[in-house]
């Protein structure tokens, strides 16, 4: 197998053009090009564990504040699923399920798990890890879906003035939580893993070549 890096050729981020390494402006869109990633294991382990630890008192403290005839109910992420169930809200209540507890604690995992395999120089299948971050990519984009939700959900709320619902101090940590780990995703060089792949296979060859000498 022979990488781009090993031919002395990088490629461009935004239109994925090859140019040589030497060449530090993409002749095709004009970005910046280099062969990888300053620091990008040490970045996105730094942004994982900061979201990580943001995660905790997203899922702790109350999200919501529920206010009708006068009583005051705080709601965690959980909670509030449970309780816009009970109010007969269920698609809104799977909608912030899957994007506020199964997406963030997906991303959380499938991220460490990639720094966790380049860091160990791992060679397992660098296909489907690749497949793996695409997917860990495209879903972040997604991940603010829920807060559109639950925006449109609280003014439509306010308009009927029987039941009112506040945000919570879970809200902005959640917020942390989504835009963090988008960085993080941004700040993992994907190509690592193929590099991986190519010193390993390399390592090979250089030890058939011994034997056979």
């Amino acid at each position: 197998m022979t990488t781009a890096a090993s031919k002395g050729l990088s490629t461009c981020h935004f239109c994925f053009k090859l140019a040589p390494a030497d060449v530090h402006r993409c002749p095709r869109c004009h970005a910046v090009m280099h062969l990888r990633k300053n620091d990008s294991m040490q970045r996105t382990l730094a942004l994982l564990i900061t979201a990580a630890l943001l995660y905790i008192p997203a899922n702790l403290y109350p999200i919501m504040y529920t206010d009708q005839l006068g009583t005051t109910e705080a709601s965690t992420i959980v909670g509030g699923v449970i309780l816009l169930i009970n109010l007969g809200s269920a698609p809104v209540a799977l909608v912030i399920f899957v994007f506020s507890v199964m997406v963030p604690s997906g991303k959380l995992l499938a991220l460490f798990y990639l720094v966790w395999t380049v860091e160990r120089h791992s060679t397992l299948n660098p296909r489907q890890r690749s497949v793996m971050y695409r997917m860990t990519e495209f879903i972040g984009k997604w991940s603010m879906v829920d807060v559109f939700v639950v925006s449109i959900l609280v003014a439509l709320i306010h308009l009927t003035g029987i039941l009112v619902i506040r945000p919570g101090i879970a809200a902005i940590c959640f917020a942390g939580v989504v835009i963090i780990t988008m960085i993080a995703a941004e700040s993992f060089d994907s190509r690592l893993i193929w590099d991986n792949m190519d010193d390993e296979m390399n390592h090979e060859s250089e030890e058939l070549e011994s034997d056979a000498g």
